[in-house]
């Protein structure tokens, strides 16, 4: 499979542009990389501010995101798709994505100070979030409401075309799109749900993706983060993802669409 056969396939919109440019199987090298992101993101950085660009991984072992932030080089692997994934992720995320390395180097100099041993949950919130996050914009308050308490039905079936409407699906994580190339039953990212004004849908998507990064980078570093923020989000269950869930008795699979505790109803109401 090459990455222009990914191209316009739900949840690769805001990269479907950049996957059409490569229809060879072979996935383009660091330095081809290194030359897209120069090409569309630009003024893209590190946490540290120094320049980012993407090179083969230095020999032995590395601490990743410290070797980020002191050196601006995104070490990524030959003919990987993963970091192929990693490197189109901070071509359309590039805001959010130097927001998160900043914070894992603020977090790790905190705890250093502190003591305190470990990563803490900040990093490992921002690890996984790196790993398999998805924004969902909505201008409709119900539909991330129904999302968030785990109402699949309701939300992916009975409002269907009023989810098509007022909601898009921003996959943040680059290991989602890796997994969504041969997705399986269970496939799950975690989602941080966003109300936003109806005018919001009338941008281009290239103005919305570039709106949303800035926003996102905002909310990381501005808000307290963690794992509580993040909302279990079957990916199968969009629309289009699977032919399979054009039916509703799919929503009734609960292997992955799986009922929300009662003790947690609350506590995501006051998240949303």
């Amino acid at each position: 499979m090459s990455p222009a056969a990914l191209a316009g396939l739900p949840l690769f919109e805001s990269i479907t542009g950049l996957l059409a440019r490569f229809s060879s199987e072979r996935l383009p090298d660091a330095a081809a990389l290194s030359a897209l992101l120069s090409e569309v993101a630009p003024d893209a950085r590190a946490g540290s501010g120094l320049p980012i660009r993407f090179t083969l991984p230095p020999a032995g072992d590395i601490a990743y995101e410290q070797h980020i932030h002191a050196t601006g080089q995104v070490p990524t692997r030959a003919d990987d798709w993963h970091d192929f994934f990693n490197a189109l992720a901070w071509c359309v995320w590039p805001a959010s994505k130097a927001a998160c390395n900043a914070l894992h180097l603020r977090e790790q100099q905190a705890r250093e100070a502190a003591g305190l041993p470990g990563r803490g949950p900040l990093r490992d919130a921002l690890t996984q979030f790196d790993e398999c996050g998805i924004v969902v914009v909505s201008t409709d308050p119900q539909i991330p409401a129904l999302l968030a308490c785990h109402e699949w039905e309701a939300a992916f079936w009975h409002h269907r075309e009023r989810l098509a409407d007022t909601t898009r699906f921003l996959i943040f994580g680059h290991g989602s799109w890796d997994q969504l190339r041969a997705p399986f039953v269970g496939l799950c990212a975690k989602a941080l749900y966003r109300v936003v004004e109806p005018g919001w849908l009338d941008l281009p998507d290239a103005e919305r993706q570039r709106e949303t990064d800035v926003w996102l980078a905002a909310r990381l570093t501005r808000q307290a983060f963690g794992k509580a923020d993040l909302f279990p989000l079957p990916l199968l269950g969009v629309p289009g993802v699977t032919p399979d869930n054009a039916s509703p008795d799919y929503y009734r699979d609960t292997r992955q669409f799986r009922p929300l505790r009662a003790g947690h109803r609350t506590d995501m109401h006051t998240r949303l």
